[in-house]
Formats: C-alpha cells, structure tokens, sequence
C-alpha cells in the first residue's frame, strides 16, 4: 500500500551515487518539499535539481534545509539554489563533508539547535542530532506530527557510522536525547527509504546498544 502524506508534505525520490573514503554506491534519496501552494523549503536536495525544481511547480523557494552534508544529500543544491534564488541552510559542524563536495562555496546560513524555520504554514524545529555526521540535524514538525530525520534514524534503527566524520555512541546518544523524547506516535520520514515511527523504533535502541554496530 502506498504511503499517504500531510497536505503540506511532498516525497520525491531521486537517483545517483554516495560517494566517501574511496567508495561509491548507488543510492535512492528522498527529497522532501514541505510548505503550501504559494511557498516551500527542500529538504535534501538530491541529484537532480531539475527534476526537484519541476515538483516545485511555481512556489516560491524560501530555503534549502540540508539534514547534513554528504555528497548525496547536497548534490542538486547549489544548482537548485541558483536557479530559485534561494539560500542553502546547513549546521556548520558539517562544513568539512560540505567542502569535499563544494570547496569553493559557502552555505548560506547556519542551522542551529532549537532554531524554528517556516515552511508555508508549517513550523519546523531544527535537533541537532550528531552521529552520522557532525552536523546533522533533524526538523520536527509538531503541528504535524512528523519528523524528517535525514540519516540519523530510519525504519530499523539508527544510519551507518561505518566512515569517516561518523560516531556510533554519538548516533545513538542524539536519539535517545532528541527523538526518543517525541511523542510515540511522531512519524519519522527519513532520507532514504519508508517512513516508520518513534514508537515503532524506540524497542529496537537498546537492541543497537548491545549490538556494537
């Protein structure tokens, strides 16, 4: 069955490559458009701005929000940017992954804990959730219910910190403080593949604990 969304919540999935520390791998990312019909932000612009830009439609572009900055997830900003006139928003703990990938270009403007940015009529809380990367964050949407957690939390437990600028106890410490503390029912729409919930993930911390990843 397909997933339903928000009224103020669009999902686009885009194709292209992760690419750190020498390796490469096919990925599918989720870009997420949040706002009304008259103004939005992206989340995670992905590999192809055009196709993002096309979801758009004729809404304004307020921002560019990204969870952090791993090729994958900053890959269409910069064109995105340019071609709507809109500023690039990233934690800037992430700025070493972001000048792998932009060396000669700044993000606009920080993302920092607690900060509230507007999306059409929709709040969004900006949880600094270190681990996968640094700069990671996650953006809560209380009115809605719904968290967008780029790479720190998925369906079946918390992102990969195998590589470079990654830390496990870190991961684990962000959502334990960050997203565990929200309402069970709180849906969880990730970077990368289906939704699922805090209630729904919340049994499986400790598993991950006594795992070691």
């Amino acid at each position: 069955m397909a997933e339903t969304y928000p009224d103020a919540v669009r999902r686009l999935v885009t194709s292209g490559t992760f690419a750190l520390d020498g390796g490469e791998w096919d990925v599918d990312n989720n870009v997420w458009i949040v706002g009304d019909d008259r103004t939005a932000i992206v989340i995670d612009a992905a590999h192809d701005h055009e196709e993002i830009a096309r979801a758009l439609g004729d809404r304004e572009l307020m921002a560019i929000v990204c969870t952090h900055a791993h090729n994958d997830h900053i890959n269409a900003a910069a064109d995105l940017a340019e071609l709507a006139d809109a500023p690039i928003l990233l934690h800037p703990d992430d700025a070493p992954l972001w000048h792998m990938y932009y060396p000669k270009r700044e993000p606009d403007a920080p993302l920092l804990q607690g900060e509230k940015l507007q999306a059409g009529g929709v709040e969004l809380e900006v949880l600094h959730t270190p681990g996968h990367a640094p700069g990671a964050v996650c953006l809560y949407a209380a009115e809605l219910g719904v968290v967008f957690t780029g790479d720190t939390l998925f369906q079946g437990g918390p992102g990969a910190t195998g590589r470079s600028y990654s830390d496990f106890p870190q991961i684990i410490s962000s959502i334990r403080e960050r997203l565990l503390t929200l309402p069970e029912e709180t849906v969880v729409y990730p970077g990368h593949g289906e939704s699922t919930t805090i209630g729904a993930e919340a049994p499986h911390l400790q598993e991950w604990i006594d795992r070691g990843h």
